[in-house]
């Protein structure tokens, strides 16, 4: 697993995704401190490393990557079991606020380089 607070590149998350299920890297990214982390076999392993480093659970939020299909708009895939937050009014695992969607892809693509 990798923070990330800088940038990754392309081609770090295609040799990454090798190693993981499917083609695709799982993210976890802090809206709030815009940092994400990579490179997990669990969301929840890579949550657990933001929180441990000072982010706030309601913060986090789970995605997927799927480098080949970068540039594509379903690239990202909002899809993770730590978005299940009943407390945020969040039922699914998906992320249903379009302003959290919103600030996601705005994050991933700070720090997602070619």
């Amino acid at each position: 697993m990798k923070i990330v607070e800088d940038k990754i590149t392309i081609d770090e998350l295609k040799e990454m995704s090798k190693k993981m299920f499917g083609g695709l890297v799982k993210v976890v990214v802090d809206v709030e401190r815009e940092i994400i982390v990579v490179g997990g076999e669990l969301h929840s392993d890579e949550q657990g490393v933001l929180i441990e480093s000072g982010s706030k659970y309601e913060n986090t939020w789970g995605i997927n990557i799927y480098p080949e299909m970068f540039g594509q708009d379903n690239w990202i895939e909002f899809d993770s079991m730590i978005n299940l937050k009943p407390l945020l009014d969040c039922r699914t695992r998906g992320v249903e606020n379009k302003q959290i969607q919103e600030k996601i892809i705005q994050i991933i693509n700070k720090f997602v380089k070619v």
